[in-house]
């Protein structure tokens, strides 16, 4: 299996190529616009055909490279059901597959951090977008967040899974790349409340500052911002 996790180091935002093996399909997970040509070389180098691109919710602090990369390879872009996007080919329901070669992923849908959340399970890993972080969780102060729908999400949904299973974020800020179900259980600060009120009251007292691109982010990534829009 081919499995690159890149980084972007103005917004800290993990995007993930898989593919079942050189010279076949292949598939993105949250791309960011700037580093398009990056993940055309990587593809191009691989000899890999993308075909999805997906989205695990729609960003605050970076425009996405969904639409650029699907304007330059054809691939189809994904979200899940849930999402405000107006450019999707495909919106995925909770516990939906998605298919290339050899490969499966199943969407989890995961609100909390906003309406539009969702993580994609892949065997022995899941991809969180910024549900669950490493040894943190995502904000639920804007794009209809919710700390109770987060909670559910966490606690209901991402904690049952094996606790071996591989936790691949969206997000890191302190060059960590993975995880684990059993490691976040038992060493994320947040995580460590009996009850979902107590963890509301963390979430309720975070005081922390809008992300800085919120503003021009959340409506490209809704409308699908392509390089030459953003260049006009």
């Amino acid at each position: 299996m081919i499995f690159e996790q890149l980084f972007d180091q103005n917004s800290s935002t993990y995007t993930y190529i898989i593919s079942s093996g050189k010279g076949r399909e292949a598939l993105v997970i949250d791309p960011v616009i700037e580093n398009t040509n990056e993940y055309i070389k990587i593809l191009k180098n691989l000899d890999l055909k993308l075909v999805k691109v997906i989205d695990t919710h729609i960003h605050a602090d970076h425009i996405s490279g969904l639409h650029e990369l699907s304007k330059r390879t054809k691939c189809s872009k994904i979200m899940g059901e849930k999402s405000k996007s107006e450019i999707l080919d495909i919106r995925v329901k909770d516990n939906e597959k998605i298919k290339i070669e050899n490969i499966e992923l199943i969407s989890m849908y995961t609100p909390g951090h906003t309406d539009c959340s969702y993580s994609f399970l892949m065997k022995d890993r899941v991809f969180t977008g910024d549900t669950l972080l490493i040894n943190s969780t995502g904000r639920t102060d804007f794009q209809s967040g919710s700390s109770y729908d987060a909670y559910d999400s966490l606690f209901n949904k991402l904690l049952k899974l094996p606790e071996k299973t591989l936790v691949y974020p969206a997000h890191d800020y302190k060059g960590k790349k993975y995880s684990t179900i059993e490691t976040e259980k038992n060493n994320n600060p947040r995580l460590q409340v009996s009850s979902a009120e107590e963890y509301v009251e963390i979430m309720n007292n975070l005081n922390l500052e809008s992300p800085k691109m919120i503003d021009i982010a959340v409506p490209a990534n809704v409308k699908g911002f392509t390089l030459n829009q953003l260049i006009k």
